[in-house]
């Protein structure tokens, strides 16, 4: 494996990272204002989420971070392409970080209801754009052969890319609603799981579809043939087994399964697109790759040391984070710090 490929690698496990750890925070996000009934019930569900919400951003940080220094090319065209999309996935983002830290600052009903709706929509948009922007990544968008972006925001808002966008939006919050049934005691928890419940069939249903619709407008077929390989087959299965354990009611196991449908989904995405990393729809020797977008080799190779050094600590220190904040919120007053 070259340099470019574990680069490319690397950064692919950083965004999967970031889908499963922030995907349950933005699917808690988009319940909030429906799970829970009151104040006190809102401040539980926020409670679940609130110290971990901000270390799983990080995930998302350093995968732009390592983008922008691997492949400076490859972020360049994505981030002025994608310019308005990132800006309003950027700006749910901020309201929801804002939300969650400003809500419980004053007593007053009225604040705590517009941060409340504000850290649903401020979870939405991101939800439904990060499903938007993967889907295009594979089905390729108006990339000229200097490597520019040449299309508008309305190129990226195809069928297919609402589909995906779909995908992403329902399986974060069946993902969120199966974390809150894990960390909330009741009431919050009955709630959790029978949302659970409803939304399944619907998420199930929309993957199968997106499934099929990659075969139809991407180059998926002849990449990886008619069958494709134990990783898409593996996030379809996966998302079945959720629906029967959710119904079973054994929630953690269905909290294990969404997590594997997200990595194994997200994998597929990176698995169709290497060695390219943004596909162009105007002509094939268009698109970027992981070799014409790279930076130079002495680059790569300093990332990696560092990379080594340093990431075995971060993934302890969140790992450690996540054992001590392990216990169910049961709505007891020193539990609601947020």
């Amino acid at each position: 494996m070259d340099l470019n490929t574990l680069w490319f690698v690397l950064i692919a496990v950083l965004f999967i990272g970031y889908f499963v750890l922030d995907g349950f925070d933005l699917g808690v996000g988009i319940l909030l204002p429906f799970l829970g009934k009151d104040d006190k019930e809102r401040r539980m569900i926020i409670n679940a989420i609130g110290p971990h919400w901000d270390g799983n951003e990080v995930w998302l940080i350093t995968a732009g971070g390592a983008m922008f220094a691997a492949f400076p090319l490859w972020y360049a065209t994505l981030f002025s392409g994608f310019y308005l999309a990132f800006f309003l996935l950027l700006i749910g983002l901020i309201f929801r970080g804002i939300g969650l830290e400003f809500r419980s600052k004053d007593e007053n009903p009225v604040w705590r209801r517009f941060w409340d709706w504000a850290i649903c929509v401020g979870s939405f948009i991101p939800a439904l754009l990060w499903g938007v922007a993967l889907a295009n990544f594979v089905r390729g968008v108006p990339i000229n052969a200097m490597k520019y972006y040449v299309g508008n925001f309305g190129d990226l808002l195809n069928p297919y890319a609402l589909l995906g966008g779909l995908v992403s939006l329902l399986g974060f919050t069946l993902h969120g609603a199966l974390f809150l049934a894990l960390k909330t005691g009741e009431p919050i928890l009955s709630r959790a799981c029978q949302t659970a419940r409803r939304l399944w069939w619907p998420t199930a249903v929309v993957l199968l579809a997106f499934t099929i619709a990659t075969y139809v407008f991407t180059d998926i077929y002849q990449r990886l043939g008619v069958n494709p390989g134990p990783v898409p087959i593996g996030a379809v299965l996966s998302l079945m087994a959720a629906g029967w354990f959710i119904h079973q009611k054994h929630e953690g196991w269905g909290f294990t399964m969404t997590t594997l449908t997200i990595i194994l989904s997200a994998s597929t995405i990176f698995l169709t697109l290497y060695p390219r990393v943004l596909v162009s729809s105007l002509d094939p020797n268009f698109s970027l790759t992981i070799y014409n977008s790279a930076s130079g080799i002495n680059t790569l190779r300093t990332m990696t040391i560092v990379a080594l050094i340093l990431v075995p600590f971060v993934l302890v220190y969140q790992g450690w984070s996540y054992w001590v904040f392990r216990r169910r919120i049961t709505g007891r007053q020193e539990e609601l710090h947020y």
